[in-house]
């Protein structure tokens, strides 16, 4: 089943001298339960594209549909709703709230929701455990590696059960073990409890986790291919 729709959409910024046109009449589609790596050089439109799906930009023309909802034709509330409902984002530069524990920082998509604490409480207990870091629940961002703050990245980006879950470089600031420590993570989320994933990456080691890459290039689809994940 589609779950993500990119039909024919267009994104133009006004530059100082002329228009820049990352992504040209591009369709795309992920189907429900897929992971896709999204790989191409700097300008390609990967990233524009990831976040078109993620509804912080909007297209200059066609649509984005994502779970029959056309997020591109929401109004500035409606989408934020929408995100909070339906998106788990992951960033490459976690994005922690430095004065916030791990646990704190997970529970933070969590009071936007209609939960009364128990719940909250019972979801972040599940969203650490997942991604093995419940022993270090309550210590703050700088007393955690950089691996374990990706770590806490993703449990907050999967706490609220969001419908897609965006990755921008999930490992460009990790080290290598930790790298695959997290791309392993992600294999799991995707493997065992369905999370559907797009992942833009420029390491080919990380598009291997995915089970389908496709490269861009010049605001296009040039290639797509699938990993023995697939």
């Amino acid at each position: 089943m589609k779950l993500i729709e990119v039909r024919h959409v267009t994104k133009t910024y006004a530059g100082a001298g002329e228009d820049v046109t990352p992504l040209d009449d591009l369709s795309f589609e992920v189907a429900d339960g897929d992971f896709v790596a999204l790989m191409g050089p700097s300008g390609s439109g990967k990233t524009t594209l990831l976040n078109l799906m993620a509804g912080i930009d909007q297209p200059t023309r066609g649509d984005v549909v994502v779970g029959g909802e056309t997020i591109s034709s929401l109004k500035p509330r409606a989408l934020a709703r929408w995100r909070t409902r339906n998106l788990g984002f992951v960033f490459q530069g976690y994005n922690l709230v430095p004065v916030l524990t791990a646990w704190e920082n997970v529970e933070l998509p969590l009071l936007l929701l209609d939960l009364k604490r128990p719940q909250r409480a019972r979801r972040v207990e599940v969203a650490l455990a997942a991604v093995d870091l419940a022993d270090r629940a309550h210590h703050l961002p700088r007393q955690l590696s950089g691996g374990q703050q990706q770590r806490a990245s993703i449990a907050r980006a999967i706490v609220a059960n969001p419908v897609v879950l965006l990755a921008d470089e999930p490992t460009g600031n990790l080290d290598r073990k930790a790298a695959t420590a997290t791309l392993t993570l992600l294999r799991r989320l995707n493997a065992e409890f369905g999370n559907t994933i797009v992942m833009v990456t420029h390491d080919p080691v990380a598009a291997e986790a995915a089970r389908r890459v496709v490269h861009l290039d010049k605001g296009h689809i040039i290639d797509e291919e699938k990993t023995t994940h697939a």
